[in-house]
């Protein structure tokens, strides 16, 4: 990160936007590990040098930066009863891939104001709709999830993507499709 940062610009996915550029790329076909971190350093790394900033990224070595609270300092997100982000528009359906920070102040367009829309949601059907219950009050079981998918019971959650996620309401038009959905479960099941 560079010494002196005024603004941090968060680049990503809003549903499935932006998949069908990464999926006709080289990195999405050529077999090597790690081929959607290694097109989100390509192309913001692209946008970075041309714009005069300095590229930054959720993922690699640590340390590790802070995009989830740069991302509820910028706008309506908020954390959710799964403990990913939900956006007050955009529900689970979004991801940041990386960011753009200058020396520089940037003049950036003032967002309107939301409340949570898990605050407004009395039946949380995102807590109850996972086979095993990986979810709780104190917290997400990775180690039961990955069971869980790994064995014949959880090829729903691989194929389709995970079930507490897709119970949410908020934003299901920006739901992810089956093949987003599946790539990102095998990511996650990989560890």
């Amino acid at each position: 990160m560079p010494a002196a940062v005024e603004t941090v610009v968060l680049l990503g996915f809003i549903g499935s936007g932006g998949w069908a550029s990464f999926t006709a790329s080289i990195e999405a076909r050529d077999g090597k590990p790690d081929p959607l971190d290694r097109w989100s350093r390509r192309i913001i790394g692209g946008i970075a040098a041309r714009l005069g900033g300095a590229a930054l990224y959720p993922f690699g070595d640590p340390p590790y930066l802070p995009f989830q609270r740069w991302a509820q300092r910028a706008d309506d997100v908020f954390v959710s009863p799964l403990g990913i982000l939900i956006h007050a528009e955009f529900g689970l359906w979004h991801s940041y891939r990386g960011a753009l920070a200058f020396a520089e102040g940037l003049a950036l367009p003032e967002t309107p104001l939301r409340a949570s829309p898990c605050a407004s949601c009395a039946d949380k059907p995102c807590l109850n709709a996972c086979p095993v219950s990986a979810f709780s009050a104190s917290g997400f079981d990775v180690a039961i999830c990955r069971t869980h998918i790994s064995e014949q019971a959880g090829a729903g959650c691989m194929s389709g993507g995970c079930l507490a996620r897709n119970a949410c309401p908020v934003g299901s038009g920006h739901r992810y499709a089956a093949a987003q959905a599946a790539f990102h479960m095998h990511a996650f099941r990989r560890g």
